[in-house]
């Protein structure tokens, strides 16, 4: 009887080991952007210079920091983002000043701002978004010669990225704790 009681701790103590490590490890490398970085999004900057420095890769998450009904964020089309025409080809709308914009599929993303003048002003940019991290310090940019190394830039804020991933640790937390319960409940 004691025996199945050890392999009883044995057995929860190891399903909480793999459940905080899948927490540790699973989407370790996802990295939170902000568009601009201290300049934030205002008119001015060469956002093209400033997408260009960085590796996007799914899981990362863009923040678009600005005055709520000076600025705004959409995300468009190709055809939208090249003629600044935000009439069509909208697929989303980004208004609130603290805008977080997740990046979920490997795909080239287009952004501009909609404010009169605004994105033929410069504000618009975009991104290729790889399904996997690549390496830290490379640049892939579209031309012939091969990037330039660089060493990358640090998280906008580390600790609130892991912790707004829904992937994150917590998660994993509550699984682990509701099989302890119904192995005991089980047994």
């Amino acid at each position: 009887m004691e025996e199945t009681q050890v392999l009883k701790c044995c057995s929860s103590f190891t399903i909480i080991l793999i459940m905080i490590s899948l927490g540790f490890f699973h989407g370790t490398n996802s990295e939170t952007y902000t568009v601009g970085d201290e300049e934030e999004w205002d008119s001015g900057i060469n956002y093209l210079t400033w997408s260009e420095r960085y590796n996007f890769s799914m899981g990362d998450v863009l923040v678009f920091k600005y005055v709520a009904g000076q600025h705004n964020a959409y995300e468009v089309t190709e055809a939208t983002y090249k003629s600044c025409d935000a009439s069509t080809g909208v697929l989303a709308k980004y208004e609130s000043g603290d805008d977080q914009v997740p990046l979920t599929e490997e795909k080239q993303y287009w952004f501009i701002c909609t404010i009169a003048g605004h994105c033929l002003g410069g504000m618009r940019f975009t991104i290729d978004v790889k399904g996997a991290s690549t390496a830290p310090g490379t640049n892939t940019t579209k031309g012939g010669s091969p990037p330039e190394m660089e060493p990358s830039p640090p998280p906008t804020n580390p600790d609130k990225d892991f912790a707004s991933r829904p992937q994150g640790m917590g998660s994993y937390c509550l699984v682990a704790f509701g099989a302890i319960v119904i192995l005991q409940i089980v047994s």
